[in-house]
């Protein structure tokens, strides 16, 4: 399926959503955010797709919510302003939040504003020396919203995520990396490869499993230690019945075949 505002690539279990306003430094316009929907729904569906990277084309990894397309155009247009913010809401957060399968944001260059809304809730993120990250909506007399105050302030410690948001500042990549807003740093020509090492490590883990630690890692944000280990201890069980005890391979390999080492590598799962 091809789509306006995106690229799609798939190869060896892995599917590539390429921001591709170029032009615009991939900023998000109402047509990015029915495309994104429209597009992280085929990811899901995709049996063939084990993780997913989402990077922008250019220079740029995301400038934000389009000024003109997005904020401007609709301002007298309540309507439209309306179903462009639902679109946006359901793919951040009902769609790639919640996505049973591993997400990596490669920053490839500029990231602002809204993207870090999406950037928070991708489950990596590993950024080239030459990104950089900021939120600039104070410098133009609005706040950081859509759930992007929220996410950095969870994400980050708290003078870290006030630094970012009342003083509009950019940040390096590698300040960036030291606020723990990205998971590592690497130089430009080798963001694909290392990218694409995680993604191998990941696709070697059983996909099930997966899909079970990132539900639970997600909820157990929201609840106190007494409700994580009721919730916990559940999802624990629902995955022996839909996983048919899957952990019991890895024991026999380690205890009987001597073939296993926990602590270093992957059980075979595969059946």
């Amino acid at each position: 399926m091809s789509y306006e505002t995106l690229l799609v690539d798939k190869a060896d279990e892995i599917t590539t959503i390429t921001l591709n306003r170029p032009r615009a430094k991939n900023a998000m316009n109402p047509q990015m955010h029915l495309d994104m929907c429209a597009a992280l729904a085929e990811v899901e569906r995709d049996d063939g797709c084990r993780v997913l990277v989402i990077t922008g084309a250019g220079d740029s990894f995301c400038a934000g919510m389009d000024v003109k397309e997005y904020f401007y155009d609709t301002d007298k247009s309540p309507g439209e302003r309306a179903a462009a913010r639902k679109a946006a809401f359901e793919w951040m957060f009902g769609r790639l939040r919640v996505l049973p399968k591993p997400t990596i944001a490669a920053v490839n260059g500029w990231c602002f504003g809204g993207a870090f809304a999406w950037l928070s809730v991708c489950d990596f993120a590993i950024a080239s020396e030459n990104a950089k990250f900021g939120l600039s909506e104070v410098n133009w007399g609005i706040i950081p919203a859509g759930g992007v105050t929220k996410l950095v302030s969870t994400l980050l410690a708290p003078r870290d995520a006030l630094y970012l948001v009342m003083t509009g500042r950019p940040v390096s990549a590698r300040k960036a990396a030291e606020m723990r807003l990205v998971n590592e740093t690497v130089a430009p020509e080798k963001l694909r490869e290392t990218v694409l090492d995680l993604a191998a490590e990941l696709k070697k883990k059983n996909p099930t499993v997966l899909a079970y630690c990132k539900e639970v890692f997600r909820v157990d944000q929201t609840l106190s230690l007494e409700e994580a280990l009721a919730f916990e201890s559940a999802k624990w069980m629902e995955l022996d019945a839909v996983g048919k005890k899957t952990w019991h391979q890895g024991v026999e390999q380690f205890k009987q075949e001597r073939s296993y080492r926990p602590g270093l590598e992957t059980y075979r799962w595969k059946s």
